[in-house]
This record gives C-alpha cells, sequence and structure tokens, in this order.
C-alpha cells in the first residue's frame, strides 16, 4: 500500500489562560517542531505514534506519502487561522490522491475556537474527500476525549496505555496493525463503544499506580480474546468544556458478540472501581515540610508535582506558589522548573553569570491566589538552552528553549526558559546547571509524565495542590456545556446545565 501520513496534535484546556497559535506548531513546545514532507521521515527515531506507525509499515515493504507533523504544548484552544492552515495541508494531500489507505497522529483533546471537535471535524473532511472504501486510522491519546463523529469517520482509533506516555511508538505500531486488521476483516468488521459517567482527575490516571495499572493489564488480557482486534480506553482530558469531556471504552473486531461482550467488561470495571480513581494532594506549605523530613538522611531527592501549572495540560508553567513554600520554609539544596518567564531570562542573560538581580518572576496567571514573587537572585549558569531528551518519554527529540537561566536564591535553585517546557526529562534541569540527582527536593511542574524519568531517582513523590489555571480536581472548574448527569470527580456531584 501507499498511506498518507499527517500529525496534528494538541491538548485544549478550555479554562486555561493563553491560545495556541500558529507559530506555537511551527516552535512545537516540547514535541517536535513542525516538520514537512520527507522531513517527517526523521521522527522514526523520536517516541511518538507517526514514528512507531512509519517504521511498521515500512517494514512491512509499504510506502508513505509523509504530509505535515505539527504539535503545540497545551493550552487554551487553538485559533481558527492555525486550525485551516494545518488541517488545509492535510486535506490538500487527501484531494491529490494517489494512496490507499490514511494515518493521522492525533490527541483528541482539540478544541478551537471554532469547532469543538477538532480531529473529529478533520476526520469527517477527510472522509468527505477520500470516501468510504478508503481506510483511515488514527492513534489518539490516553487523554483523548474521544467522541461520536470521530468513531463514525474513522475506521479505527487507538489509544495509548501509558501514563506518563512511554508507549507513543509503540501506539503508532498498534495503529498499523489496527489498519491491517480493518483491510482484512472486510465487511465483518464491528465496533463498539461505551462511555463512562464520571470525569478523573488527571493524577489519577497514572498507569504506574492503581487503579490504573490493572485497568491496562485487564485491557491487554481481553485483547486476546479471539475475534477482538483491539480494545482502548481513554480517561479523557478532564477540561474541556464541551458535552463529550469524559472517558470511553471502545473495541473492534470481526465477531460482534465476543467485541460486545470485551467493551462491556472493561466499562464495568473502570465503573467499580470509581471510588479509587481521586488521588490525594497536599497543600504547598504541608508538601514542603513533609519533603524537608523525608529529605533528612535520605540519598535520594525528593520529588514535588506542582500538579496545577502543569504546562502539559494548559498551565503557563509561571506560578509562585511552590517557590513561595521553598523560600518561607528556607529549603536547602533545592530545584524548581521549568519556570517560564522570559523576560527574567532576559534580564539575567543582561546581568550575565555571577551578578544579584532583582526580578519579579512570574504573576501572569490570572490565578486567584498567584501572584509574583520578588526577589534578589544569583544568576548561576545562562544558556541557548539547546538540549536532547534521554529519558523515556521522548527519548532522542531535540529541544530548542530559546534560552535558560539558571538561578539561586537562598537555597532554592530555579531553571528558568524562555518557552515553555513541561519537566518530564531531567535535562531540562541539566541545561539549567541542576544536576537533579544531587539534590534534596525537586519540584517540577508536571503532573505524570516527570514520573517515567523522575521516580527512578526519588526517595518519594508527592503531589501539591498549589494555585494554577490547571485544577487538579475537575469538580473545581467553572463548567458549563458537559453532558448533563456526568458526575464532575469520582463519586461526585453531577453536572446541571445552568
Amino acid at each position: 500500500m501507499h498511506i498518507l501520513v499527517a500529525g496534528f496534535q494538541h491538548e485544549t484546556n478550555t479554562f486555561a489562560p493563553s491560545k495556541a497559535g500558529y507559530e506555537n506548531f511551527v516552535r512545537g513546545e516540547g514535541f517536535p517542531a513542525m516538520v514537512r514532507g520527507k522531513d517527517m521521515l526523521a521522527l522514526r527515531e523520536v517516541n511518538i505514534p507517526a514514528g512507531g506507525f512509519i517504521n511498521a509499515v515500512m517494514e512491512q515493504g509499504h510506502t508513505v506519502d509523509t504530509v505535515i507533523w505539527a504539535g503545540a504544548s497545551p493550552s487554551a484552544h487553538v485559533t481558527r487561522d492555525a486550525y485551516e492552515r494545518i488541517a488545509g495541508e492535510i486535506l490538500d494531500a487527501a484531494r491529490a490522491g494517489g494512496y490507499d489507505a490514511i494515518y493521522l497522529d492525533l490527541h483528541r483533546a482539540m478544541v478551537t475556537e471554532h469547532l469543538d471537535d477538532g480531529e473529529g471535524e478533520l476526520l469527517a473532511r477527510v472522509r468527505q474527500i477520500a470516501g468510504p472504501d478508503v481506510p483511515v486510522v488514527a492513534s489518539l491519546d490516553l487523554h483523548a476525549n474521544v467522541t461520536g463523529q470521530m468513531l463514525r469517520e474513522a475506521d479505527g482509533l487507538v489509544a495509548f496505555r501509558t501514563y506518563p506516555h512511554v508507549d507513543m511508538a509503540d501506539t503508532g505500531v498498534q495503529a498499523a496493525r489496527l489498519l491491517l486488521a480493518r483491510i482484512q476483516a472486510g465487511g465483518q468488521w464491528v465496533r463498539r463503544e461505551r462511555r463512562l459517567p464520571f470525569l478523573i482527575p488527571i493524577n489519577g490516571m497514572c498507569t504506574m499506580l492503581q487503579p490504573s495499572h490493572g485497568v491496562y493489564d485487564m485491557l491487554a488480557r481481553l485483547e486476546q480474546t479471539p475475534g477482538v482486534a483491539s480494545i482502548s480506553f481513554a480517561p479523557g482530558f478532564p477540561a474541556a468544556d464541551f458535552p463529550e469531556c469524559g472517558p470511553v471504552v471502545w473495541a473492534y473486531g470481526t465477531d460482534a458478540a465476543a467485541v460486545e461482550r470485551v467493551t462491556e467488561s472493561l466499562h464495568t470495571r473502570v465503573l467499580e472501581l470509581e471510588p479509587e480513581w481521586s488521588p490525594d494532594f497536599l497543600e504547598p506549605a504541608e508538601a514542603v515540610r513533609r519533603a524537608q523530613a523525608l529529605a533528612t538522611g535520605a540519598s535520594r531527592p525528593v520529588v514535588i508535582a506542582d500538579t496545577q501549572d502543569n504546562p502539559g495540560a494548559g498551565g503557563d508553567a509561571n506560578t509562585t506558589g511552590m517557590l513561595r513554600a521553598l523560600v518561607a520554609a528556607d529549603a536547602q539544596n533545592a530545584a524548581l522548573g521549568l519556570f517560564y518567564d522570559p523576560e527574567a531570562v532576559r534580564q539575567a542573560t543582561a546581568a550575565g553569570v555571577g551578578a544579584t538581580v532583582r526580578l519579579s518572576l512570574g504573576g501572569q496567571s490570572g490565578v486567584a491566589g498567584d501572584a509574583a514573587f520578588d526577589g534578589e537572585f544569583i544568576v548561576e549558569t545562562l544558556s541557548p538552552g539547546k538540549l536532547r531528551f534521554d529519558g523515556p518519554m521522548m527519548h532522542g527529540m531535540d529541544v530548542d528553549l530559546g534560552a535558560v537561566a539558571g538561578l539561586r536564591i537562598g537555597g532554592v535553585r530555579i531553571v528558568v526558559s524562555a518557552s515553555k517546557a513541561q519537566m518530564l526529562d531531567r535535562n531540562l534541569f541539566r541545561v539549567g546547571g541542576v544536576q537533579p540527582e544531587e539534590m534534596s527536593i525537586l519540584v517540577v511542574k508536571s503532573s505524570v509524565h516527570f514520573r517515567a524519568d523522575f521516580q527512578p531517582i526519588a526517595h518519594e513523590v508527592l503531589v501539591a495542590k498549589a494555585p494554577g489555571p490547571m485544577q487538579a480536581d475537575p469538580a473545581d472548574l467553572p463548567w458549563t456545556r458537559l453532558q448533563p448527569g456526568i458526575r464532575m470527580r469520582p463519586l461526585g456531584r453531577a453536572f446541571a446545565a445552568r
């Protein structure tokens, strides 16, 4: 076969402070920078679904027409301009024809200025061009808010099974297998799906912990059922204010009864575990106190997740609650990163290494309880911000942060960057002069992805709930458009339209 391949990824927090424009996708912001045509083949070496898919189909003798891959850091809505320009390139390639199948590397939490379901609309437009007989498959993030339109328009959808997402390339391989299974099945292909009646906090989705770990083990066992080709469970992204936000289980195969049975079994198990999907959180001061106590005598760092300012979920990585708590507690041998503040980087660069500079960090979030942190900082390091990820999440990906300043106030070091990136790789500390393994306390602006590279070196992991734009408890968000009746957290209050 000759297969059209493209990727368009964004996770939209409709409550977040800043939108994603075209230039955000050009830069990538912690994802690969925008690439086109044959340049996409370099993604074969990166842990993303498109890379895994391309490798899998080329190893089987198929060829690919690589169009565009574009992703941007999670944020508020994707602008109409960015969506239509990137989607337009994919659709132009589809109109040109000459392919036997289509594969799209998507996220399915994209909300744009003009569309609730960015990926569903893209699939519908692709289907209209390609017609009913060209198989269309897509890979999805574990945090996909899977819609009815997507399930109708695609022949197959498959989602990640790990969070942190260490299986992204593997999911591309699964998408290639799903494509071949769909073609071989012909008219026998069936699909079943079931929605869950509650939202799940993102911290509760971590597959390194229960109950998520057990659910995905069960999924893998059920997928071995004869007549079943694929099962997926997407817990959803609980910060997108539209009616189809929430968890979904779905399956494909050639035996309708078997597909129905495995879908119901997994759906039932997730429902049974509802009381276990909500994790515990610490207030900032308590998290620091506990970390200081744990660090006494420990040979490895205590890691604190600043989960509500996670740029991987729509935060801007510039809230100061955890920094304030560290300084107030006179924390020693502590580090925080990444902190996004281009103006602070500019001022530190102008002052030079070794200088003491008065800075006002952050203060732009607009979140109640968050304010700028004013203080005198020593500029310890300056860096152009170029690095390569060595950790398991995005292994092998080159990153350009623009510029990075390593600052220190008392016993606290802060890695400040000129562009946003979630702290999912230890090299993001190293680029600011911090050797993470040597620290007593590490505060990471991340929710779960950090665990892939940091949990192996952590004495213990704590999760803090400092003021930030990504509410750790979805029930705290000011919802207006959810499906009436869905519980806004496990065992929580049901949403009712005002």
